[in-house]
């Protein structure tokens, strides 16, 4: 393999439409509430993949530098562990990665707020440089976060609610309160994502002291969780749909749910946990398509 795919490889493109699927949604209700801008959609969208490839570098060499990735890992090959990419190469790999973040969240910032008023972009430089330091801490350190449960917290917080509601007030300079509904949807879409990992990965993680949140529950009560976190996430964005005006269309969205409710058939009837691994991409496209669908109704017909 060419180093160009051992990094494209470490880069884990597949796991890039989940991460923009909050930008999608937050520039959807922007959109609804009269404000377009194609600078901030972009940059915000490159931002976010720029983030999500520096915690897929770092989640590859934190596993690895602590043997959680071993050979008996279900899923696809690390960059670290199957040897494509070294430690230190992966560890450069963290630096300019962090450095292009950088250079996209200032750019961001600056074509959002301008130069003008300092609080907004002093505010949202911090919540760069912790979305930053939340994108590498998860698995890298002695205190990852990833190994004491605390990632589902995590990926709500910055998948959910950061992402649209940041990505909104970036528009409008606002917040509308009932565009927390479509937050907490996609946020808890994505954690049902990080739980699907989880309970696949159940063994391995448990042998080398990774408790994350399945770990600490065990395989039954993680489906319970699992079953809560898709059916809530529904429950949230119907309830947005109800109490917003505009063309029947709006409702378009829904029918990425129907995938949603088939993975959570698949899920229910499954006992091991090495047949949960292709449910992961397909519950991920499954948020991208709810996402997308919902920027399309709200983007183009509202």
């Amino acid at each position: 393999m060419t180093k160009v795919k051992a990094w494209l490889n470490a880069a884990r493109l597949r796991t890039l439409p989940l991460s923009i699927s909050g930008i999608l949604v937050g520039t959807a209700m922007a959109a609804y509430h009269g404000v377009t801008n194609v600078s901030i959609f972009v940059l915000a969208i490159l931002t976010t993949i720029g983030l999500q490839v520096t915690s897929n570098f770092a989640n590859d060499y934190g596993d690895g530098v602590k043997g959680t990735d071993g050979d008996d890992r279900v899923g696809p090959k690390r960059a670290l562990q199957s040897g494509l990419l070294t430690a230190a190469q992966l560890k450069s790999g963290i630096y300019i990665s962090i450095v292009i973040n950088a250079i996209l969240i200032v750019a961001l910032i600056i074509t959002s707020f301008g130069l003008k008023d300092i609080l907004y972009p002093v505010l949202f430089l911090l919540l760069g440089a912790f979305a930053i330091w939340a994108a590498i801490k998860y698995t890298v350190g002695k205190s990852a976060y990833g190994y004491n449960g605390l990632g589902d917290i995590f990926v709500f917080i910055f998948f959910g609610l950061v992402s649209v509601l940041g990505s909104m007030f970036l528009y409008l300079k606002a917040i509308s309160f009932m565009t927390v509904l479509p937050a907490v949807s996609i946020g808890l879409l994505s954690v049902g994502v990080l739980n699907l990992n989880n309970m696949r990965d159940i063994k391995s993680d448990a042998a080398v002291g990774k408790n994350t949140m399945v770990v600490k529950m065990g395989l039954p009560k993680a489906k319970k969780y699992h079953y809560a976190l898709l059916i809530i996430s529904f429950l949230c964005l119907f309830c947005f749909l109800l109490t917003t005006n505009g063309s029947q269309l709006r409702y378009v969205c829904l029918a990425g749910y129907l995938l949603v409710f088939i993975h959570l058939r698949k899920v229910a009837s499954t006992n091991n946990e090495v047949e949960l691994d292709p449910e992961l991409k397909k519950l991920a496209l499954s948020t991208f398509f709810i996402a997308l669908l919902f920027f399309i109704s709200y983007y183009y017909f509202l």
